[in-house]
């Protein structure tokens, strides 16, 4: 069975019994849920290193088991993301969020409704100092002109999937992942319309995100972001597989500051310097490439020997050459 047949088998299953177990409110409205066989890139469950069992957690469920909402504004999302309980929030229509970035505590799903769900202005930051933002699933949403970021892991947050979303137009980075984070997957979103994607490690001087950092990107659309899709610092390993990257102006991945980085069966399209080992001031990164494509694009850098995102979990690996077709299907909203 191809890779693709397996993840349609897999999502058909996982969404049917999603659809039948998930949690309503008395007068929320049942399009407000996901339906099985709407795409075969929508899956149910995490994959990647968001699905590893690790640090108390088997795997990241959100709010599962919660009460679920539905929001149409800034001060109602604000209020459900910052509770201490479980909650699974639907977000209907466009809210405008202002300049701020909610803190989004653990143990919280966050959903879009078919394609039209917006959050703008501002931004989602996953964890406080004080409260963790762990176990966290944010899937098909919109984000828009966000003041800083328009998500920011951060401050420790451990298993967080973040799929199916939309990010352009940002002030600093459109999904950043950061001090001491761990055990994320970024899967099957569409960036465009913005120079910084994806930053994964704070800073060249903060060493506390050693031995953290573990994340995944697979079957996300780099729709000419100039660059970080993403640039690393520290994170091992780093597992970047079947991603589209097209008309990347600075570079596609950059491994720095010893990071350990697997770049695997992606796609690149007119992209001068598709991986870096090393980039500005920062030192080099190791990085290990296998399986890529490379078209009207440069030579990729390579150092080293990272450790295999095979010993934390299992994967299929699409063909390179299938990816353009594959991810400008399913990657973004209204896709799940």
């Amino acid at each position: 069975m191809s890779p693709l047949n397996r993840r349609r088998l897999l999502a058909g299953s996982a969404l049917a019994a999603f659809a039948a177990t998930a949690p309503r409110n008395a007068g929320a409205s049942a399009s407000a849920y996901p339906t099985p066989h709407q795409h075969p890139s929508a899956l149910a469950v995490a994959d990647g290193f968001a699905s590893v069992n690790a640090l108390g957690l088997n795997g990241t469920t959100g709010g599962a088991g919660g009460q679920a909402v539905t929001v149409t504004t800034a001060d109602a999302l604000a209020d459900y993301v910052g509770r201490k309980e479980p909650y699974v929030i639907t977000v209907s229509g466009r809210v405008q969020v202002g300049d701020d970035m909610l803190t989004v505590v653990a143990n919280k799903t966050i959903l879009g409704v078919g394609s039209s769900s917006e959050i703008t202005g501002g931004g989602l930051q996953l964890g406080s100092t004080t409260r963790p933002g762990n176990n966290v699933i944010i899937r098909n949403l919109r984000f828009t002109d966000a003041s800083d970021d328009s998500i920011s892991v951060t401050n420790k947050a451990h298993h967080v999937w973040i799929d199916h979303c939309d990010l352009s137009r940002g002030y600093d980075g459109l999904l950043d992942v950061k001090r001491e984070s761990d055990y994320v997957t970024i899967s099957w979103n569409h960036f465009h319309d913005h120079s910084k994607a994806a930053l994964l490690g704070h800073s060249d001087t903060y060493t506390a995100d050693r031995g953290k950092l573990r994340v995944t990107y697979h079957h996300n659309f780099f729709d000419r972001t100039d660059q970080r899709h993403p640039r690393v610092r520290f994170g091992e390993p780093v597992h970047v597989y079947n991603n589209y990257y097209r008309g990347n102006a600075l570079y596609g991945v950059a491994s720095t500051e010893d990071a350990g980085v697997v770049v695997e069966g992606n796609y690149f399209e007119n992209v001068a310097k598709p991986i870096l080992s090393g980039y500005d001031k920062s030192g080099p990164g190791r990085v290990v490439e296998r399986n890529n494509a490379y078209v009207n694009s440069g030579a990729p850098q390579t150092l080293g020997t990272v450790v295999e995102p095979r010993t934390y979990y299992a994967y299929a690996l699409d063909p390179a050459s299938s990816v353009p077709s594959l991810v400008t299907a399913g990657a973004g909203v209204g896709r799940v």
